[in-house]
Protein backbone atom coordinates (compact mmCIF):
# COMPACT_ATOMS: atom_id res chain seq x y z
CA UNK A 1 0.00 0.00 0.00
CA UNK A 2 1.15 3.37 -0.69
CA UNK A 3 1.72 6.28 2.12
CA UNK A 4 2.52 3.53 4.90
CA UNK A 5 5.74 5.49 5.32
CA UNK A 6 3.49 8.97 5.85
CA UNK A 7 2.24 7.19 9.13
CA UNK A 8 2.60 8.67 12.40
CA UNK A 9 1.48 8.37 15.94
CA UNK A 10 -1.65 9.88 15.33
CA UNK A 11 -3.11 7.86 13.57
CA UNK A 12 -5.52 6.35 15.55
CA UNK A 13 -6.50 9.55 16.60
CA UNK A 14 -7.25 10.43 12.67
CA UNK A 15 -9.71 7.39 12.54
CA UNK A 16 -11.42 8.44 15.28
CA UNK A 17 -11.96 12.02 13.83
CA UNK A 18 -12.25 11.18 10.23
CA UNK A 19 -15.86 9.51 10.52
CA UNK A 20 -17.56 11.77 12.35
CA UNK A 21 -15.67 14.50 14.70
CA UNK A 22 -13.67 15.84 12.17
CA UNK A 23 -16.83 15.91 10.29
CA UNK A 24 -18.18 18.12 13.07
CA UNK A 25 -15.24 20.28 13.49
CA UNK A 26 -15.09 21.49 10.11
CA UNK A 27 -18.97 22.43 10.55
CA UNK A 28 -18.03 24.63 13.70
CA UNK A 29 -19.77 22.31 15.74
CA UNK A 30 -16.99 19.91 18.10
CA UNK A 31 -14.16 22.68 18.75
CA UNK A 32 -12.92 21.43 21.73
CA UNK A 33 -12.79 17.99 20.28
CA UNK A 34 -10.78 18.48 17.19
CA UNK A 35 -8.21 20.59 18.95
CA UNK A 36 -6.75 18.02 20.82
CA UNK A 37 -6.62 15.61 17.70
CA UNK A 38 -3.90 15.58 14.52
CA UNK A 39 -4.99 14.47 11.00
CA UNK A 40 -2.89 12.48 9.29
CA UNK A 41 -2.62 11.19 5.75
CA UNK A 42 -4.85 8.36 5.49
CA UNK A 43 -2.88 5.39 3.27
CA UNK A 44 -4.21 3.90 -0.31
CA UNK A 45 -5.40 0.92 -0.51
CA UNK A 46 -4.11 0.36 -3.48
CA UNK A 47 -0.90 1.18 -5.60
CA UNK A 48 -0.84 4.93 -7.57
CA UNK A 49 -1.01 3.45 -10.81
CA UNK A 50 -3.39 0.98 -10.05
CA UNK A 51 -6.41 2.94 -11.34
CA UNK A 52 -4.99 3.46 -14.92
CA UNK A 53 -6.22 4.26 -17.54
CA UNK A 54 -8.63 6.27 -15.99
CA UNK A 55 -6.76 8.05 -13.89
CA UNK A 56 -3.09 7.87 -13.90
CA UNK A 57 -0.56 7.36 -11.31
CA UNK A 58 1.71 10.19 -11.75
CA UNK A 59 -1.99 12.29 -11.35
CA UNK A 60 -2.54 9.57 -7.89
CA UNK A 61 0.64 10.05 -6.69
CA UNK A 62 0.52 14.41 -6.99
CA UNK A 63 -3.03 14.11 -5.81
CA UNK A 64 -2.23 11.72 -2.81
CA UNK A 65 1.27 12.71 -1.58
CA UNK A 66 1.03 16.19 -2.72
CA UNK A 67 -2.30 18.03 -2.95
CA UNK A 68 -4.12 15.78 0.25
CA UNK A 69 -1.15 16.13 2.60
CA UNK A 70 -0.95 19.94 2.17
CA UNK A 71 -4.35 20.11 3.23
CA UNK A 72 -3.32 17.71 6.44
CA UNK A 73 -0.26 19.46 7.34
CA UNK A 74 -2.73 23.05 6.64
CA UNK A 75 -5.44 21.41 8.69
CA UNK A 76 -3.12 20.80 11.71
CA UNK A 77 -1.41 23.81 11.75
CA UNK A 78 -4.82 25.86 11.79
CA UNK A 79 -6.13 23.94 14.95
CA UNK A 80 -3.14 24.57 16.72
CA UNK A 81 -3.68 28.00 16.02
CA UNK A 82 -7.08 27.83 16.71
CA UNK A 83 -6.43 26.02 20.34
CA UNK A 84 -4.22 28.67 21.13
CA UNK A 85 -6.62 31.30 20.62
CA UNK A 86 -8.90 29.41 22.53
CA UNK A 87 -6.55 29.33 25.63
CA UNK A 88 -6.78 32.96 25.35
CA UNK A 89 -10.38 33.42 24.96
CA UNK A 90 -8.80 35.72 21.45
CA UNK A 91 -12.32 35.93 19.81
CA UNK A 92 -11.61 37.89 16.55
CA UNK A 93 -8.69 35.15 16.60
CA UNK A 94 -10.79 32.29 16.57
CA UNK A 95 -13.24 33.99 14.13
CA UNK A 96 -10.34 34.78 11.72
CA UNK A 97 -9.19 30.53 11.83
CA UNK A 98 -12.58 29.45 10.72
CA UNK A 99 -12.30 29.72 6.98
CA UNK A 100 -8.82 27.90 7.17
CA UNK A 101 -10.46 24.85 9.37
CA UNK A 102 -13.36 24.53 6.86
CA UNK A 103 -10.89 24.61 3.76
CA UNK A 104 -8.41 22.14 4.83
CA UNK A 105 -10.16 20.23 7.03
CA UNK A 106 -12.76 19.87 4.20
CA UNK A 107 -10.12 19.00 2.02
CA UNK A 108 -8.67 16.95 4.31
CA UNK A 109 -12.00 14.86 4.64
CA UNK A 110 -13.31 15.12 0.89
CA UNK A 111 -10.13 13.42 0.03
CA UNK A 112 -10.07 10.65 2.53
CA UNK A 113 -13.63 9.75 1.58
CA UNK A 114 -12.65 10.35 -2.65
CA UNK A 115 -9.98 7.80 -2.04
CA UNK A 116 -12.25 5.10 -0.58
CA UNK A 117 -14.54 5.98 -3.55
CA UNK A 118 -11.85 4.65 -5.89
CA UNK A 119 -10.96 1.17 -6.68
CA UNK A 120 -9.00 -0.76 -9.15
CA UNK A 121 -11.25 -2.98 -10.99
CA UNK A 122 -9.58 -6.15 -9.78
CA UNK A 123 -10.79 -4.60 -6.25
CA UNK A 124 -13.93 -4.51 -7.73
CA UNK A 125 -13.74 -0.55 -9.11
CA UNK A 126 -16.27 0.13 -11.86
CA UNK A 127 -19.20 -2.93 -10.42
CA UNK A 128 -22.23 -1.51 -10.08
CA UNK A 129 -24.11 -1.15 -6.86
CA UNK A 130 -26.02 -3.69 -5.66
CA UNK A 131 -28.53 -3.92 -2.75
CA UNK A 132 -30.78 -1.19 -1.27
CA UNK A 133 -28.47 1.34 -2.83
CA UNK A 134 -29.31 0.39 -6.33
CA UNK A 135 -32.97 -0.19 -5.91
CA UNK A 136 -33.04 3.43 -4.37
CA UNK A 137 -30.72 4.87 -7.27
CA UNK A 138 -33.37 3.12 -9.68
CA UNK A 139 -36.17 4.67 -7.78
CA UNK A 140 -35.11 8.13 -7.78
CA UNK A 141 -33.21 8.29 -11.04
CA UNK A 142 -34.74 5.23 -13.41
CA UNK A 143 -31.39 3.70 -14.02
CA UNK A 144 -27.66 3.81 -12.58
CA UNK A 145 -27.10 5.21 -16.23
CA UNK A 146 -29.58 7.62 -15.68
CA UNK A 147 -27.85 8.69 -12.73
CA UNK A 148 -24.74 9.37 -13.83
CA UNK A 149 -25.86 11.36 -16.82
CA UNK A 150 -27.09 13.67 -14.06
CA UNK A 151 -24.18 13.52 -12.00
CA UNK A 152 -22.03 14.58 -14.30
CA UNK A 153 -24.04 17.31 -15.71
CA UNK A 154 -23.97 18.38 -12.16
CA UNK A 155 -19.76 18.14 -12.31
CA UNK A 156 -19.72 19.97 -15.44
CA UNK A 157 -21.61 23.25 -13.91
CA UNK A 158 -19.77 23.66 -11.72
CA UNK A 159 -17.94 26.93 -12.09
CA UNK A 160 -14.10 26.71 -10.88
CA UNK A 161 -13.15 24.42 -8.43
CA UNK A 162 -15.38 21.70 -6.12
CA UNK A 163 -17.08 18.69 -5.48
CA UNK A 164 -20.10 16.34 -6.40
CA UNK A 165 -21.38 13.79 -3.92
CA UNK A 166 -23.96 11.60 -4.01
CA UNK A 167 -25.72 11.88 -0.81
CA UNK A 168 -28.49 10.33 1.56
CA UNK A 169 -31.17 12.90 3.38
CA UNK A 170 -31.09 11.69 6.92
CA UNK A 171 -34.34 13.52 7.65
CA UNK A 172 -36.07 12.16 4.26
CA UNK A 173 -33.92 8.97 3.94
CA UNK A 174 -33.92 10.07 -0.06
CA UNK A 175 -30.56 10.18 -2.12
CA UNK A 176 -29.81 13.26 -4.01
CA UNK A 177 -26.88 14.82 -5.89
CA UNK A 178 -25.37 17.87 -4.45
CA UNK A 179 -22.56 20.44 -5.62
CA UNK A 180 -20.23 22.18 -2.60
CA UNK A 181 -17.85 24.77 -3.93
CA UNK A 182 -14.03 24.71 -3.09
CA UNK A 183 -13.47 22.53 -0.47
CA UNK A 184 -16.84 22.61 1.33
CA UNK A 185 -17.54 18.84 2.82
CA UNK A 186 -20.93 17.51 3.10
CA UNK A 187 -21.72 17.97 6.98
CA UNK A 188 -25.08 18.25 8.72
CA UNK A 189 -28.45 16.54 7.11
CA UNK A 190 -26.78 15.13 4.42
CA UNK A 191 -24.52 11.84 4.30
CA UNK A 192 -21.89 12.01 2.04
CA UNK A 193 -22.05 8.37 -0.06
CA UNK A 194 -19.80 8.74 -3.07
CA UNK A 195 -18.04 11.61 -4.04
CA UNK A 196 -15.76 12.86 -7.53
CA UNK A 197 -13.32 15.70 -7.49
CA UNK A 198 -13.75 18.51 -10.02
CA UNK A 199 -10.61 20.43 -9.18
CA UNK A 200 -8.27 20.99 -12.00
CA UNK A 201 -5.65 19.08 -9.98
CA UNK A 202 -7.68 15.77 -10.15
CA UNK A 203 -7.08 15.25 -14.41
CA UNK A 204 -5.44 18.12 -15.92
CA UNK A 205 -1.99 16.62 -16.14
CA UNK A 206 -3.41 13.83 -18.41
CA UNK A 207 -6.85 15.28 -19.45
CA UNK A 208 -6.16 19.00 -19.59
CA UNK A 209 -9.17 20.57 -20.42
CA UNK A 210 -11.13 17.91 -21.41
CA UNK A 211 -13.20 17.31 -17.90
CA UNK A 212 -15.96 16.11 -19.54
CA UNK A 213 -13.79 13.13 -20.30
CA UNK A 214 -12.39 12.27 -17.00
CA UNK A 215 -15.93 12.61 -15.87
CA UNK A 216 -16.62 9.75 -17.85
CA UNK A 217 -13.56 7.73 -17.42
CA UNK A 218 -13.88 8.18 -13.34
CA UNK A 219 -17.07 5.81 -13.09
CA UNK A 220 -14.60 2.78 -14.44
CA UNK A 221 -12.94 2.87 -10.84
CA UNK A 222 -16.11 3.88 -8.54
CA UNK A 223 -16.40 1.60 -5.73
CA UNK A 224 -19.65 1.13 -4.99
CA UNK A 225 -18.98 -1.38 -2.56
CA UNK A 226 -17.79 1.68 -0.45
CA UNK A 227 -20.86 3.86 -1.01
CA UNK A 228 -23.35 0.76 -0.05
CA UNK A 229 -21.64 0.87 3.16
CA UNK A 230 -22.51 4.21 4.02
CA UNK A 231 -25.69 4.11 2.62
CA UNK A 232 -26.70 1.04 4.77
CA UNK A 233 -24.75 2.85 8.23
CA UNK A 234 -26.54 6.20 7.31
Amino acid sequence: MVGSALRTATRPAFRAASAGNLARCVSGTAVNTFVRMKASLPDLKYDYGALEPAISGQIMELHHSKHHNTYVNSYNDAADKLAAAEASDDVAAKIAIQPLINFHGGGHLNHTLFWENLAPKNQGGGEPPSGELAKAIDTTYGSLDDMKKKFNAALAGIQGSGWAWLVKDTQTGNIGIKTYANQDPVVGQYIPLLGIDAWEHAYYLQYNNRKAEYFGAVWDVVNWKAAEQRFSKA
